[in-house]
């Protein structure tokens, strides 16, 4: 191929300095041989700073190890379970940061990257090579690095939309052929199947989805599997999506941004998942910053964002990024379409928990754990779903909230709940019943 530099992973971690911004590409094609490759650069090497977003390897980064921690400097932009425990540990760190505006901190510099490593596409006839499953922060990171380094494998599938790098600049290709990893989800669960249905029931023909990775967005996009002429702008491609694409449910049609056409930002599911978006030209793939702009999220009618969370206080403040003081993961996407879901005409925002962990701890809570962030506020909170129920917040004050949280939390937990809430707003909580 014209101008390519193939070598081997060993020759081009050498292209990597002491001090210099790394990042490496996520979802489920994380370009594992050249952090292996790094990871054996360890002795020389001193403050790389290693910045990834939401990734799913096969094992724990091979750097996260506390031989190592004065060499590579985990920056995490969403933490996962290769870097959870090591960062746990307090051997690496997270910054905060609203995914889509990871982007811009790139481009201006503000997080510096000086070297950019992805998993790319073999070529097309013209010599570009797709991003693949991965397009969110890789885009804004290639264009910001002034390396770049790719893994060249034949098993990543080839993706339309802006998220392509000409052979020629690549700076150092290691041919592979390594599948993405993939995942299989199972059936919902019979509470997870209460949730979804939940949800569907405001769900609309003609809605625009923006949906989560897991058990409840699967009962969701289950239980919406009869609705007609829905459309898809989201960060994350699943399975779900997928079946609802080849059955014809999501069309399309309805979009204003880019109409007739899946938008998306990474994936990850299944391998039939993969073979199904390889040249499939009724998918586009683009830069995170396109993908979560509020402002581009509200052109869509009837956006349906549904997010997750980890606990839930009574006047609506939402915790989805850490269990008390310990990161489990980061904000993502989800204030970027509550907030541009809640823009758009006829669109609507969910928030998606059990009423209780699988040890019985109830997920709506008096107040937050000491130490759990507010990803979304009570002022942005509008639809709350557990298999109990569906309540809207949005209209009501913070007694009335608590009234309907404690209606939808676990059977177990509402009297204590009824009791926090008289506690802390007396009167007019009493009045309500």
């Amino acid at each position: 191929m014209e101008s390519v530099k193939f070598m081997t992973a060993q020759e081009a971690v050498k292209l990597i300095k002491s001090g210099d911004g790394v990042y490496f590409q996520g979802s489920t094609a994380v370009p594992e041989l050249i952090q292996e490759a790094l990871a054996q650069r360890g002795t020389e090497l001193k403050d790389v700073k290693i910045y990834s977003a939401f990734c799913i390897p096969r094992g724990v980064a091979p750097f996260c190890k506390e031989e190592l921690r004065d060499s590579f400097i985990i920056r995490s932009l969403f933490v996962c379970a290769d870097q959870r425990e090591y960062i746990a540990a307090g051997n690496g760190n997270m910054i905060p940061a609203f995914l889509g505006e990871i982007p811009f901190l790139f481009r201006s510099r503000q997080i510096p990257v000086n070297v950019a490593v992805i998993n790319c596409s073999l070529p097309d006839e013209n010599g570009y090579c797709s991003y693949g499953i991965s397009a969110d922060l890789a885009v804004a990171a290639v264009e910001s690095a002034e390396v770049v380094i790719a893994q060249v494998n034949k098993s990543i599938p080839y993706l339309y939309g802006s998220a392509m790098i000409h052979i020629s600049d690549i700076d150092a290709a290691v041919e592979c052929d390594i599948p993405p990893v993939a995942m299989e989800f199972g059936e919902p669960t019979d509470i997870e199947r209460a949730i979804g249905n939940n949800i569907a029931s405001e769900i609309p023909d003609g809605a625009t989805l923006q949906i989560g990775v897991g058990g409840i967005p699967n009962a969701v996009l289950n239980a919406i599997k009869h609705h007609k002429h829905l459309g898809l702008h989201t960060e994350a491609m699943t399975d779900g999506v997928v079946r609802l694409m080849e059955e014809g449910v999501i069309d399309n049609s309805m979009k204003k941004y880019i109409p007739g056409k899946s938008v998306g930002s990474l994936a990850l599911g299944s391998k039939h998942m993969y073979e199904f978006l390889h040249y499939n030209k009724d998918v586009e793939f683009h830069d995170v910053a396109v993908t979560n702009d509020p402002q581009i999220i509200r052109m869509n009618p009837k956006v349906m964002a549904i997010n997750s969370a980890l606990e839930i206080d009574l006047t609506g403040q939402i915790c989805a990024d850490s269990i008390g003081e310990k990161i489990f993961s980061s904000v993502g996407g989800q204030h970027d379409f509550m907030y541009g879901g809640a823009l758009s005409e006829g669109g609507k925002t969910f928030i998606a928990l059990p009423s209780a962990t699988a040890k019985g701890k109830s997920k709506i809570v008096p107040t937050l754990t000491p130490g759990a962030g507010v990803v979304t506020t009570r002022f942005q909170a509008q639809y709350i779903a557990t298999e109990n129920g569906i309540v809207y917040l949005r209209n009501k004050d913070l007694a009335e909230r608590a009234k309907a949280l404690i209606s939808i939390a676990h059977p177990s937990a509402r009297e204590e709940l009824e009791r926090a809430a008289f506690k802390r707003f007396g009167h007019s909580f009493s009045r309500l019943y």
